[in-house]
């Protein structure tokens, strides 16, 4: 079945073999060409490393059957080590930054199902990426958190167990939650299904509850609605 895979510059063509895309590109690095670099792991869908664009779209290589004429590139918005293997560390890097993780202590409260319920999708994120690769916001904004990131911090601001909920809700106001555009690129590639459209726009909720409003709305004080006067 003919490929092609971008290597540098240019995309070069290959006759693989196999079911999946990983499987493909494990046959050629076999059978083919030694020096074409890719990152894999579990080859179950679990682990989210071999996460690569093909047509255009991000997907899992050990989840995408594999199809004439596939173009298969890396992840976007991350730098590319060879091939298709990518540096995602600046990317994971924004989980500390925006806070996502439990507080170091954490209330001793008791979890229903319901309360285990409410974050079992945020939950299930895999870290592949594929959100970052697609999101038109840290493309032209590398300081922005990403989607990953806000889904993670929706989950642990919405345990019952985090002492301080406000704190992560602080942390994502500047590069954050304000500064996506609410596309929804992130959650059409998402393997696991998660929506981190629908999670930042439960972030905003949440900070309009703390007093937070859209920064951008300040620049349109004093103008039309605002004082009850026209500018003209």
């Amino acid at each position: 079945m003919k490929i092609s895979i971008k290597r540098k510059d240019a995309f070069v063509s290959y006759e693989a073999e196999g079911r999946t895309l990983l499987e493909a590109l494990n046959w050629l690095k076999a059978n083919v060409d030694a020096t074409l670099a890719y990152s894999s792991g579990c080859r179950s869908s679990v682990c989210g490393s071999c996460a690569v664009r093909v047509n255009g779209k991000e997907v899992l290589a050990c989840a995408h059957q594999l199809q004439e004429g596939d173009v298969v590139e890396p992840l976007r918005n991350v730098p590319i080590l060879r091939d298709l293997a990518v540096d995602m560390d600046k990317a994971y890097a924004m989980n500390a930054k925006a806070k996502a993780h439990q507080s170091s202590f954490v209330q001793d409260v008791a979890l229903s199902v319901e309360d285990e319920e409410r974050n079992a999708l945020q939950s299930d994120c895999i870290l592949c990426g594929s959100c970052y690769s697609a999101c038109p916001v840290y493309a032209v904004n590398e300081e922005f958190l990403g989607p990953f990131a806000l889904t993670r911090v929706l989950r642990y601001v919405s345990d019952k167990r985090e002492q301080n909920p406000k704190e992560k809700i602080d942390t994502i106001q500047i590069n954050g939650v304000w500064d996506c555009t609410l596309c929804n690129a992130c959650t059409l590639v998402c393997p696991q299904g998660i929506s981190s459209k629908a999670d930042i726009e439960k972030l905003r909720a949440r900070s309009a509850m703390l007093g937070y409003t859209d920064p951008s709305f300040a620049n349109f004080g004093g103008g039309f609605g605002f004082d009850g006067s026209p500018h003209f």
